[in-house]
């Protein structure tokens, strides 16, 4: 499947910025706005395409700050990389089940958009919670609904039909069952969101 996942993505690499509509480029910003990033923080973006919130990213964290841009697909982050390369950006290819950095290096991880295509979702959040420091935060969001999420997945089709965002009850076990604390989840029609916090002592 993840072999799927990724062609599916490095074929549309070129075209995915168009796609991408401007009242979902406000609600993106409005989210990591929102989100209160501390400045000076390293920012890991999980799923992070063609690069849409890095700009985001880098006026949150600030000139001391530093955003790791990480993405299955090659296509992606080097479309990424011509816009935003050569600055405080680094640019990782790989998959967030076997993420390549040490225990402890980010103190904030987002994921937008990208959740639903994770194969092994357990492993994922697992390692999340490893390479975050103590007292760090990770967010998964959408710029629109669950419900939404999931109906724009099955109508696309193909290998990404069955890539759904699990019920909150689940999403919540996921996160706990990996060492989370302070998990909140909130689902409107312009925003879900899921934030949880590792604990300060590294939890268990």
């Amino acid at each position: 499947m993840e072999g799927s996942t990724k062609q599916y993505f490095e074929e549309r690499a070129e075209g995915w910025d168009a796609n991408i509509r401007p009242e979902t480029r406000e609600r993106l910003a409005r989210i990591v706005r929102d989100l209160g990033i501390r400045p000076g923080s390293h920012v890991l973006d999980v799923g992070s395409g063609t690069g849409v919130l890095i700009p985001l990213l880098l006026e949150a964290v600030g000139p001391n700050g530093k955003v790791t841009a990480f993405d299955l697909a090659e296509k992606m982050l080097a479309l990424a990389e011509e816009k935003y390369g050569g600055g405080r950006v680094e640019f990782v290819q790989g998959d967030i089940a076997n993420a390549p950095f040490p225990e402890g290096t980010f103190d904030e991880v987002v994921c937008n958009s990208s959740f639903p295509h994770f194969e092994d979702r357990a492993r994922a959040v697992r390692e999340m919670f490893r390479i975050i420091k103590p007292g760090g935060r990770v967010a998964v969001f959408h710029p629109m609904s669950r419900e939404a999420v999931n109906e724009l997945h099955r109508s696309l089709g193909g290998v990404v039909r069955d890539h759904l965002l699990p019920e909150d009850e689940e999403m919540r076990r996921l996160f706990r069952d990996a060492g989370f604390a302070e998990i909140e989840v909130a689902d409107r029609p312009d925003l879900y969101l899921v934030t949880a916090r590792k604990p300060r002592n590294g939890g268990s």
